[in-house]
């Protein structure tokens, strides 16, 4: 295995979700698939889920199809659960289905070995190799250009958490299966020297509803409580994760309605005394075409941060090729993050979450134009980090927020 010492180069990769809503959309998902395709820059795809809308029928046919879509990818694909791909599948509309039965067809199919989806297949870790959690194939991680990257079933909504009376079965054990491959890959990164971790999901976290840790946690198991937060456990294992990695870590997901620029950057997690987890920044994705765009994140470990993001158009040829879009432009900087709403454009919205240094956005391989400036992240680690290293859960004087311009330092590779 290589460290993180020879994994340098710049790289992107790209984020897609919810393009499929009805059998006419699996053109728009052939014609994204192909147009990134075409981009010499991008590594690999996530598929970050919902490969289907809540309302289509979830019958072996139509996953049949759009397994067969992914796998034409000129590109890898790695693709993580959603919602509607399997928890939704017990309504009406979608057929009624079992929604466990529905998640361990799609594990056969799509999760049926070690490697991603596509032409040119990445291997891939999964969380079945370890005996105790061998259904959840769903769980991958793998590793590129000195980062970590983290997939897991995390569906909206509200995680699978069902207010039903009883045992919540699926979603305690998946839950259990979460930590552990949370914690376990995050170890792995640690102990490999890698300098980034990246963890993607379907759902939103909620990361706003913060909740203190109390005795008897564990009996909310078995509440059935409507208003129980379904990502508490999976929240309180991304503090223990940053604590112990130190380093920048990325959390993406998808938001649960659009958003302005496409997506939102911030530092939302806070640990059990209050205080903001200063190397965790969020990434939620809200795009307003999901039929025709995708996020790409430009990662580059010389970068402070470093990590960019913008949002990337399909266009499509007079004779009907699809392509991606790219144009090298600086991006503009702003004070604050916005969310106002506005109409997209080649220059609209640009986020910076603090003053950093500007980087002009590499040349792409691919025509067309991007739909977006390229953002900047919060700044994740100090170009000069102190001697001494704070640690990172504490007091808030101890633990910088966003607005203070700090950041928790990376541990030093050795």
């Amino acid at each position: 295995m290589q460290t993180a010492h020879a994994e340098t180069a710049p790289m992107s990769f790209a984020i897609a979700s919810n393009v499929v809503n009805k059998p006419a959309d699996e053109t728009a998902l052939q014609q994204m698939l192909d147009a990134i395709g075409r981009d010499r820059n991008t590594s690999f795809i996530v598929y970050d889920g919902n490969l289907k809308s809540e309302a289509e029928p979830c019958r072996d046919t139509l996953y049949n199809t759009r397994q067969q879509i992914f796998d034409s990818s000129r590109k890898p694909v790695v693709l993580l659960p959603g919602g509607n791909d399997w928890a939704s599948c017990n309504m009406s509309q979608a057929g009624g289905y079992d929604p466990v039965e529905r998640l361990d067809f799609i594990r056969q199919l799509f999760f049926g070995d070690s490697n991603s989806l596509g032409q040119t297949p990445i291997s891939m870790i999964r969380e079945s190799d370890v005996a105790r959690f061998r259904p959840f194939r769903e769980n991958v991680r793998w590793q590129a250009n000195g980062i970590a990257f983290i997939g897991l079933n995390a569906p909206a909504p509200n995680n699978h958490y069902s207010t039903a009376g009883g045992r919540n079965g699926e979603f305690e054990d998946r839950s259990v299966a979460n930590a552990f491959w949370l914690e376990h890959a995050v170890e792995n990164a640690r102990r490999s020297d890698l300098r980034a971790v990246v963890v993607i999901l379907q759902g939103d976290p909620d990361f706003a509803r913060y909740e203190r840790r109390d005795r008897f946690a564990w009996l909310r198991f078995s509440r059935g409580d409507a208003s129980r937060d379904g990502f508490l456990e999976l929240k309180r294992s991304l503090v223990k994760a940053a604590e112990s990695f130190r380093g920048p870590m990325i959390v993406i997901h998808n938001s649960d309605t659009p958003i302005a620029k496409g997506f939102r950057i911030d530092q939302p997690l806070r640990n059990d005394k209050g205080a903001v987890v200063g190397n965790l920044t969020r990434i939620a994705i809200g795009l307003k075409n999901p039929q025709s765009q995708w996020l790409e994140v430009e990662s580059d470990l010389n970068w402070r941060p470093p990590f960019r993001v913008r949002v990337r158009d399909v266009t499509i040829r007079p004779n009907s090729q699809a392509q991606g879009s790219a144009q090298g432009s600086a991006p503009a900087a702003s004070s604050m993050p916005s969310v106002e709403n506005g109409a997209p454009g080649p220059s609209s919205f640009s986020q910076q979450m603090q003053p950093v240094q500007q980087y002009p956005a590499p040349a792409s391989a691919s025509d067309g134009a991007a739909s977006n400036a390229v953002p900047q992240m919060p700044p994740l680690i100090n170009s000069n980090p102190p001697p001494t290293m704070p640690p990172i859960l504490g007091t808030p004087s101890n633990v910088p927020t966003p607005a203070s311009g700090a950041s928790t330092p990376a541990s030093p590779v050795q």
